[in-house]
């Protein structure tokens, strides 16, 4: 349990968040959520100490232990893998290094036997014999095989440290549990170990994260930062998405009877709480939407920008021919004798564990590298924009936003040019900032204008939910759902994959499996493709 008592943080004149009153309990997940910048991050490290409130106070009752997702991934380099799990437990780690060294001591006196008798005792408490052999479990299950466990941090490429990191927040079944992004850098098979994990976890558990499918998974409340508050919403994050954006249309429609809008919220808590029921989390806990009251229901602040993409033409049925594609990257195969037919109208998520192998496809695709053999034809009516993983050659001038926009755009008056930004939030003077000093998410929103004014019949995606907040995420969602075009995109983003593709193609070392038809959700559980997955990345 966590007690926050009116806890308040400002950074001059720019107030995060003004007398906060949370209690985190036991048995639940809570999602903690807020735009980008509100201070999400920050709010973890008040409840775990790294940094002080400028007011109030976070109690925790004497004896719990607290466990945190650490974000250096160099911390621990000179220590081996397992030792690095371990000391996730502090206590128990501290007992079995004394222990070792007190054994280790030449001259082994009696006093040295009652110190070691009573660590042995105390070790044992903390049910330190199984502790190497959970910690070895919790890597495996990871993905960092058993080779690796004795390899010193240093010697791991930076996402298997942070798997590393990840296992060591887990280890030994912490009181609480504090995760800032922990699905970053992890597969689809090893976030839904993750997300089983979590939703069997009995104590209290803090997450932050920009996975919307993870948040629905594992929560069973939402911790909203908005108006400088936080507020806690009982439900997951789809709930609470539709259900503030429900209140905040009623809130608009202020001639409706107060009966209606109280029928309506009843109607949407029934329909949800029946679907939430279905889900697998819901089975390993109570359902919190049963205690759940109208008035909890607020609007919210989120503004969420609009993107769309409208062609200017129809594309011919002939879209994409892929003819025996072989490419070759330091050494690595990214893919060899690829064969592939894009059909007018499909929507294609490319997965696989290789994410270069889907960027070198997607820029052979688009001119900006070269196939090592193998050739491609586009038809001839395809209009294509691409959003790529790296967009860093894009922002290299000094231009304003409005005037970086201006050179995609057709109709470049002024007018048109500032309703467009102010349709992606960027509204009065910020429309004036530099291109090269935009943040990550910025520069996101910006590609996705560019994309828009191009009209394409075909679009490419390569990760864009990188840097974007809930909102934005969302709005691209629900606009390649609308899309009436053709869209190849590559992303870590499951309910991006679920809602949109039509068609998953999954790119391995050994050959490629190709589904039309079939659900994200229904490709993962399907057993025949899981036996296929295994030999073509044995």
């Amino acid at each position: 349990m966590i007690n926050v008592n009116g806890v308040s943080l400002q950074y001059g004149q720019r107030k995060l968040f003004s007398d906060v009153n949370i209690t985190f309990s036991p048995g639940n997940c809570y999602g903690l959520i807020g735009a980008n910048g509100s201070g999400k991050s920050t709010f973890l490290k008040i409840l775990s100490g790294e940094i002080d409130s400028t007011s109030g106070d976070v109690s925790i009752p004497p004896g719990l232990r607290m466990s945190v997702l650490k974000q250096n991934h160099f911390e621990f380099d000179e220590h081996t893998v397992l030792a690095t799990v371990l000391m996730g437990h502090k206590r128990l780690y501290e007992v079995m290094t004394q222990k070792d060294a007190i054994y280790a001591k030449p001259d082994f006196s009696e006093a040295d036997g009652l110190v070691v008798s009573e660590l042995e005792g105390e070790f044992a408490e903390m049910d330190g014999w199984n502790a190497e052999s959970d910690a070895a479990k919790l890597l495996t299950d990871l993905g960092i095989e058993t080779p690796m466990h004795s390899m010193l941090m240093k010697q791991l490429e930076g996402g298997q440290k942070v798997r590393v990191l990840l296992a060591q927040a887990l280890f030994g079944n912490p009181d609480i549990l504090l995760l800032d992004e922990p699905t970053n850098h992890l597969d689809v098979e090893t976030c839904m170990w993750l997300e089983e994990f979590l939703s069997n976890f009995e104590n209290t558990a803090v997450v932050v994260s920009h996975d919307r499918h993870f948040l629905d998974n594992v929560c069973t409340h939402i911790a909203d930062i908005d108006y400088a508050k936080i507020k806690l919403y009982s439900g997951n994050y789809s709930f609470w998405s539709e259900s503030s954006q429900l209140a905040l249309r009623q809130r608009s429609e202020s001639n409706k009877k107060i009966e209606e809008k109280r029928k309506e919220l009843q109607d949407f808590i029934a329909r949800f709480s029946s679907n939430l029921s279905k889900s697998r989390q819901a089975t390993s806990r109570k359902k919190v939407l049963e205690k759940l009251t109208i008035d909890e229901i607020e609007p919210s602040s989120r503004k969420y920008p609009f993107v769309g993409f409208e062609p200017e033409r129809d594309a011919g049925n002939d879209l994409l021919s892929i003819d025996n594609f072989a490419k070759t990257i330091d050494g690595q195969v990214m893919f060899n004798r690829l064969n592939l037919t894009i059909e007018k109208g499909d929507k294609v998520a490319f997965v696989g564990a290789n994410d270069l192998a889907r960027t070198a496809l997607f820029q052979i695709l688009m001119g900006e590298m070269a196939v090592d053999s193998g050739t491609f034809k586009w038809g001839v009516s395809t209009k294509r924009a691409y959003f790529p993983k790296d967009n860093a050659k894009y922002f290299e001038s000094t231009l304003s936003i409005v005037d970086w926009l201006r050179q995609f755009s057709d109709d470049k008056t002024e007018n048109f040019i500032r309703g467009f930004l102010g349709k992606m939030l960027f509204t009065g003077e910020e429309s004036l900032k530099a291109s090269n000093v935009l943040s990550g998410g910025e520069k996101v929103r910006c590609m996705l204008s560019r994309m828009m004014l191009l009209k394409p019949n075909v679009v490419i995606l390569d990760e864009p939910t990188n840097h974007l907040d809930l909102e934005a995420i969302t709005s691209l969602n629900k606009g390649l759902e609308r899309f009436r075009g053709t869209i190849l995109f590559s992303s870590h983003d499951h309910q991006l994959i679920q809602t949109v593709a039509t068609r998953i193609i999954e790119i391995a070392p050994k050959g490629v499996i190709d589904r039309s038809g079939m659900p994200y959700d229904e490709y993962l559980a399907d057993e025949r493709i899981k036996a296929l997955r295994k030999e073509l990345y044995s």
